[in-house]
Formats: structure tokens, C-alpha cells, sequence
């Protein structure tokens, strides 16, 4: 006999089918996530814009005055320590190190103490000891210091800033070639600590890893003389050992010449002596410009001896000069190719006499001080490369070349060759010249050689405080190191600010780095949550594709404010003041004060301008030297590849935890803004060559075909600015560059948006009534 079923009440299976229904719509979204759904643009903003508040303008700098690091990851509560791994314990570990050390060891120790304790809930012990002797049979300690403090350690360290790391299972030792290879090799174990969010090592981790580059120097990413103390503690962290201050004013105030030089802000001496102190807290040394109008006459020349006599007096801790054609210059300053007819080896030998002078003075005081001239208006498309030569022979023995990297370097695409205008990573390098020039000087035995490369931002989107193809990025860096150059400037004129590529670039300064894909996938899972690495490594390997066919290079209006560029149908209303009926020439003050009366909401040079007496097709010189049509594929090509990577980007910030989701989708959106640059780019090009060719028509055919598109793009483009509006909203770096400020504000794509509509509701629909069409 069968036994007879128990019933379940019938209340009780009410209650179980209601938790499950709520169990169901709890876990659905990241269930759906999971399985790798896609989800639209519209939808995913939808939910990001919904998720994130909006920010003020400049919130991002005051963040990092106070050195808010959002790379930096904190304990993940679930993380266990693996088989192979070791763990610090939460008490009873103690930081040691010598009594005697400097400061830029003492402020990386009480950097990694307090990061143990506030992101890893670890509370280290501080011990400082006149002796460190009997370190290697210490227990529970982490111990840093020099190969001099630490007997017996650090025999392969080679140079300045090699350090050796050592694990075992109750003890880690950082032996650094000198004080600051310790300090960098505290930072490094910071670094290790944030990647794996616990305070867990390799437990037989024996790492020596050697400084590739003598110098790395960068810029304030917060503006002119922007140099708090805990924006200055994040740059050592990241691996620098040098800043640039103040680009083109002299540091003892003197003034630079004229035509613009005059017009910089003036130096305070006071604030150079301030700087060059608090940075050396950090083991950070400061290089600095010297402007001059060096005419070769022997009055002038005097003046420049004694110029540079009084600086380097005044200031003998400065590591070293940057003498940039871009304020010191021979005679006459032009812009990069815009020499006319003169004749640039004639100028180059007497620019080249200018550095000789400085570099006399400068080894006359202090034999140790750098000298780098840098040639950087010195035509350097690929054809120039025996000019550039040139200028590596003529300077001295003893001064440090710094050379352009990426600038010049030659493209094609579809047959039609191009050459980089500016700094870009479309291209990762070296550029034909650089590669002469390099090849010259390690020729000749030159004292070192340098170069400006960036390596984490570019002008190519100079309003994004970082480029996410980490990829490409990586190509460069091994470019690098496999020219041999000695030192770099990364990131002019852009500047520092805190990013998971700089991280990558900190990673690839040092020898015995990890494999690019291991730390690209710890910095994914710290990113975006376990679960989500090759989500996220997929979105990277299609951004890092994108980017080589980008046509658009150097410090554009399509590169750094496409999104919020207007699209002009007709010959608008003057915004402010302007100088159609005065004897001041309209065009000489427009250029002068860098403002178009019709838009002035950006720098004159960040906006496409049609030519509205219809004599040039602006958009077709844009283009230059591609043809229209070539250029505008690759611009959406590259587009599209961006897209597709999107859609794994999207889901993986979707996926991940309530912790971790707010960075993840800023990650998105930022890369989301990414290809409507290069969309709104292609839209702005096209609409004027559009409203160029209307002009030359009187077809009612070719009329309405021409104004149906221009409709499209229109319709196409008022969702994009909206949804880059709510984007800039929420991330208050977007269309900053300390350079110009703001290029582009909220407010801004606000006004675009006027015009969008404004043109889609009145302008063509009057524009056709005027022309009888349907």
C-alpha cells in the first residue's frame, strides 16, 4: 500500500513561493549579468546616471589635494590566503627601519603603515633602530632600508632606485640600492597588497627588479604651481622621482620674451624654494625651464650667461634645466612646421650655440646639473629625419637630448599616408625622427638621452584624465625601453592623475615586472569584482584596437571636445563682443584672445569653424592630408571597435559588487564618452562638409538629400551630447586640461544642445519653406 503523500499547508506553500518570487527578482539582474546578457547604451546609462551623483567642477583636484587615491584597493573581507601565499597578520607585525633614514624613506614607511591600517585593517607596530644587523632572523617584521643598512642583502642591485624584495613566512625584507629603492620598494609592496585586497604575499616572493630609466618626471595634473603634499606623496607612489615646474616662466620670476612668454604668470622665487623642499620629503627632484630670446649678439649672450648664473645659484638643488624651443628659441619663434622659408639647419646651430652657453654656466656651478634641450619645433615630420640629425650633432657633448616620441610618426590607411600632428597613442612609437635622433646621440656617447612620451593620458583626448587601452599603452612602454633612453617626461603637457594605466606604467619602469595579462587581470578583479577579469580584459583588448585606427591626432577640436563641438547650419549671433564695423581687425583679435564671438564657450582652437562665405571646405582641410572619406571611416571604425568592447564593459560594472560598482561604471562611462568623441568627431566633419556642399548646389534633389542627412546626423547627435552631458556631470575630470581649464564644461554641452535643437526645429525647416521643398 502506497503511502500517502504529507499535504502542505496551504499558507505555508504561499510563504515559500513568495520568498522564492523574492529570492528570483533579487538575484535576476545579476543572473542575467552573469550570463553575459547585453544591454544597451541607453539602458546601461539609465541605470549609471541613476547610480551616481553629480559632482562639481574641480571636486576631482580637491580629492586629490587630499590625496584620495581611487586606484587603491581595500581589504576584500572574503579573501583567504592561498597555499603558496603568506599573510601579515592583523596585530603583532612591525615596521623597521633605520633611526638615521631621510625623509622620503620615513614618509613611504608611514605611507604603508597607514594604508595597512585603514584599507587592510592591519595595525602595524613602528620600530626605528640604530642598527638593522640580525635582519634576516627577525620574525613578524616587514624591515626596509639600504644595501648599507642591510649586511649581506642586495648584492645584484646595479643602480639608483633597484630595490630587492624577499618573503618568507614571518618576514619581509626591501633592500634597496640606496634609500630610495627602499622607498620605492615599500611602495611596491603597497601596490601588491592593493592588487590582491588582502595583505597577502607570495610566501617565496625574491624580486629584484632594477630602475629601467635614470629620471621620470611628469607634470601637475592640477594646475600651474599645483603641488600639495599629498598630491606630491601619490606621484612617488606611482614611480616618479621628479616633477616639471613651471614650463614657460623662469624659476627666479625674470620673464620670458615676447610674443607670449611675457604674458605667463610670473614665478615666485618663494614658491620655487617651497617646492623644491616639500618635494624633497618624497625623494622628488624638480627640473625647471629656462626661457630667453637668444639673438647671438654678444650683449644678449652676456645676458643669458648671467641669467643662467643667477638661477643656478639661487636654486642648486634643481636637478636639472629643460631649454624647449617653446620659449627658447634663436631669434624668431614659429610653431612646429611653421617655419616658411627660413632656414631651419642655420637655426638649429645658432639655438644650439643658445644651449652651449647654458649648459657652460650650468656645469661651470654644478658639474651634476642636467642640461636637456628639447627640439620640439624643429620640423619633425618623417621626411625630416637628417634635419633632426642634424640637431643631436650640434649639441654639446655634455647636455641631455629630450626627444619627442610619438610626434611625426607615419600612418596609413587605405593607401594615404599620415603622419602623428601631436601627442597621440594611435601610434605607440618611436616616430622616424626620434629613432634618428636617439641612434645619433647613443652614437655620439652623449651623457644621457630623454624623451617625452606619454604614457597614460594624451593630447589626442586631452579632456579625459586617462586613456583605457592598456594594450597600447603596453606596446609603447616596451618601445621605450627597448630604444634605451635614459629618462622620460610623461604625459605633457597633461599632467598626473591617479589611473590604473600609470599603475601599469609604475609596474613597467622596473625590471621583473609581471606578465601584462596577470596584473591586467588583478587590476580587473579589483576593479570590477572576482568573476568579471575577462569580461573586463576583453573590453580592454577592443579599446586598445580602437585606438590604432583613430585618424585624429594631436590637441584637435575632434579629439579634445568633439562632444560638446557645435554643428553650425547657418552663420549664428554673436555671443559676445565683436568687431565687424571697428578698425580692430576681427580676426587678429579673435586669434588673440583665443575666443570666436559665434561660440565662446571653448578656446577658438577646440571648435570647428565653417567658413561661412562657403570659399574653403573646412571640414576637408580638417581632414588633411587623408582624403574626407578615409578619414571619416577610420574615425568609426574605431568607433565601433569601442563599442564592442563596451559591451562586455558594461556588463562586468553590472556584475559587480555594491562596493565595487560605483568606480566600475565611472570606468564605463568614461570609455562610453570615449567613442562619442569619436562619433561626435565624424558628425561635426561631416555636417559642415554637408552644409559646405548645400551651398554649392541649387538641385532640389541633391538640396534634399543633402538636408535629409544633415537632419540624421543631427537626430543622431542630440542623444549623444545628452548623454555626454550626464556623463561630464557625474565626473568632474572630463574636459579638464590645467593647460586651457575647462575646454569644455557641462554648461557647455548644455548650449550644443540648444543649437542641436535649434537647428533640427527651426533652421532646416525654414531652410526648406524658403526653398519650397516637402
Amino acid at each position: 500500500m502506497l503511502q500517502r503523500t504529507k499535504q502542505v499547508p496551504h499558507c505555508t506553500l504561499l510563504s515559500w513561493l513568495f520568498t522564492l518570487l523574492l529570492l528570483m527578482l533579487f538575484l535576476l539582474p545579476s543572473l542575467s549579468w552573469a550570463q553575459n546578457a547585453t544591454i544597451s547604451a541607453a539602458e546601461f546609462d539609465r541605470k549609471a546616471f541613476a547610480a551616481l551623483p553629480a559632482e562639481p567642477s574641480y571636486a576631482f583636484s580637491k580629492e586629490l589635494a587630499e590625496g584620495i587615491d581611487p586606484e587603491l584597493g581595500r581589504r576584500d573581507s572574503a579573501a583567504k590566503p592561498g597555499s603558496g601565499e603568506m599573510a601579515i597578520a592583523n596585530q603583532g607585525w612591525t615596521l623597521v627601519i633605520h633611526s638615521g633614514a631621510g625623509s622620503p624613506l620615513r614618509e613611504a614607511a608611514q605611507a604603508l603603515h597607514s594604508y595597512l591600517a585603514k584599507a587592510m585593517q592591519v595595525e602595524l607596530g613602528m620600530e626605528e633602530k640604530t642598527s638593522l644587523a640580525g635582519w634576516s632572523t627577525r620574525k613578524q617584521v616587514i624591515i626596509a632600508g639600504s644595501r648599507e643598512d642591510l649586511s649581506g642583502c642586495g648584492a645584484e642591485l646595479k643602480g639608483a632606485k633597484d630595490y630587492q624584495v624577499m618573503v618568507s613566512p614571518d618576514r619581509v625584507i626591501v633592500c634597496g640600492y640606496d634609500e630610495a629603492g627602499a622607498m620605492y620598494g615599500l611602495y611596491n609592496l603597497e601596490e601588491r597588497f592593493s592588487l590582491r585586497e588582502a595583505p597577502y604575499l607570495p610566501r617565496n616572493l625574491d624580486t629584484i627588479r632594477h630602475s629601467l630609466f635614470k629620471a621620470r618626471m611628469t607634470l601637475s595634473g592640477l594646475g600651474w604651481m599645483e603641488w600639495p603634499d599629498a598630491y606630491l606623496a601619490m606621484l612617488s607612489r606611482y614611480g616618479f622621482d621628479s616633477i616639471y615646474a613651471s614650463v614657460y616662466d623662469n624659476p627666479n620670476g625674470v620673464p620670458g620674451p615676447p610674443p607670449f612668454w611675457d604674458k605667463m604668470r610670473r614665478q615666485d622665487p618663494a614658491r620655487v624654494h617651497d617646492l623644491i623642499r616639500r618635494a624633497e620629503r618624497y625623494g622628488i627632484k624638480l627640473y625647471c625651464p629656462i626661457v630667453y630670446l637668444y639673438t647671438g649678439t654678444p650683449e644678449n649672450e652676456e645676458g643669458l650667461r648671467k641669467l643662467v648664473r643667477d638661477i643656478v645659484t639661487e636654486f642648486p638643488e634643481i636637478r636639472g634645466y629643460i631649454l624647449l624651443t617653446e620659449g627658447f628659441f634663436y631669434q624668431t619663434w614659429f610653431g612646429a612646421g611653421g617655419q616658411g622659408k627660413l632656414d631651419l639647419r642655420d637655426w638649429t646651430a645658432h639655438w644650439a650655440q643658445g644651449v652651449r652657453i647654458v649648459t657652460e654656466e650650468c656645469k661651470r656651478l654644478n658639474p651634476a646639473t642636467e642640461v636637456l634641450p628639447w627640439n620640439y619645433n624643429i620640423d619633425f615630420r618623417p621626411a625630416n629625419v637628417d634635419l633632426n640629425r642634424f640637431v643631436i650633432d650640434q649639441l654639446p657633448q655634455d647636455s641631455i637630448p629630450l626627444v619627442t616620441f610619438e610626434n611625426g610618426k607615419d600612418f596609413e590607411f587605405d593607401g594615404e599616408h599620415a603622419s602623428v600632428r601631436d601627442y597621440s597613442i594611435s601610434q605607440m612609437g618611436p616616430a622616424e625622427v626620434a629613432e634618428a635622433q636617439i641612434s645619433k646621440a647613443h652614437k655620439r656617447g652623449m651623457r644621457g638621452m630623454y624623451t617625452k612620451a606619454d604614457t597614460w593620458a594624451s593630447w589626442q583626448f586631452g579632456t579625459f584624465p586617462y586613456l583605457p587601452f592598456p594594450f597600447q599603452w603596453y606596446a609603447r612602454y616596451r618601445a621605450l625601453e627597448k630604444s634605451g633612453v635614459d629618462g622620460t617626461m610623461e604625459s605633457w603637457s597633461y599632467g598626473f592623475k591617479p589611473n590604473f594605466v600609470a599603475e601599469l606604467r609604475n609596474w613597467y619602469s622596473w625590471s621583473d615586472a609581471p606578465p601584462l595579462e596577470t596584473l591586467l587581470r588583478q587590476i580587473a578583479r579589483r576593479n570590477f569584482g572576482a568573476g568579471n577579469e575577462d569580461l573586463v580584459l576583453n573590453a580592454w583588448k577592443h579599446f586598445s584596437t580602437a585606438i590604432t585606427y583613430d585618424p585624429d591626432t594631436g590637441p584637435s577640436c575632434g579629439g579634445n571636445a568633439a562632444v560638446a563641438n557645435p554643428l553650425f547650419f547657418q552663420q549664428p549671433e554673436s555671443h559676445i563682443m565683436t568687431l565687424q564695423h571697428s578698425w580692430t581687425d576681427q580676426q587678429i583679435w579673435s586669434r588673440d584672445s583665443s575666443l570666436n564671438p559665434y561660440w565662446p564657450y571653448s578656446a577658438r582652437e577646440f571648435v570647428l569653424y565653417p567658413d561661412f562665405t562657403n570659399h574653403t571646405n573646412v571640414a576637408e582641410l580638417y581632414a588633411k592630408p587623408m582624403s574626407l572619406g578615409v578619414f571619416n571611416k577610420y574615425l568609426l571604425k574605431a568607433a565601433d571597435e569601442m563599442a564592442k568592447g563596451l559591451e562586455s564593459y558594461r556588463t562586468a560594472a553590472l556584475n559587480a559588487s555594491a562596493s565595487k560598482r560605483p568606480k566600475a561604471l565611472r570606468e564605463v562611462l568614461l570609455a562610453e564618452q570615449l567613442e562619442r568623441m569619436m562619433r561626435s568627431n565624424k558628425s561635426v566633419v561631416e555636417f559642415e562638409d554637408l552644409r559646405f556642399h548645400l551651398a554649392k548646389t541649387d538641385t532640389p534633389e541633391e538640396q534634399k538629400r543633402v538636408l535629409d542627412r544633415m537632419t540624421g546626423i543631427l537626430q543622431e547627435e542630440l542623444p549623444r551630447t545628452n548623454s555626454a552631458l550626464e556623463t561630464a556631470r557625474r565626473d568632474s575630470r572630463l574636459g579638464y586640461e590645467w593647460e586651457e581649464d575647462y575646454i569644455y564644461w557641462p554648461e557647455t554641452l548644455e548650449k550644443k544642445i540648444q543649437l542641436l535643437k535649434k537647428t533640427l526645429n527651426e533652421e532646416i525647416p525654414a531652410y526648406r519653406r524658403k526653398q519650397k521643398m516637402p
